[in-house]
């Protein structure tokens, strides 16, 4: 069953990704572990941010929405 529970989880991660919606509990995670000292975005503006960056198209960047 366990086995199972993690495929799902696994399942679902990627499932979100592929369709952009960003995963707010992983960002968490590795805030906490990799850069305790550090502020972590609440979820509205790591939503905000994560969108920001895949739609914007500026001088740096080509590609944006489609």
């Amino acid at each position: 069953m366990s086995r199972l529970r993690i495929a799902y989880g696994w399942l679902q991660r990627t499932a979100r990704l592929m369709i952009g919606i960003p995963d707010y509990e992983n960002y968490v995670q590795h805030r906490r572990t990799y850069h305790p000292d550090e502020p972590i975005m609440t979820y509205e503006e790591f939503f905000f941010e994560r969108q920001s960056v895949r739609y914007t198209v500026s001088k740096d960047r080509m590609k944006g929405c489609c």
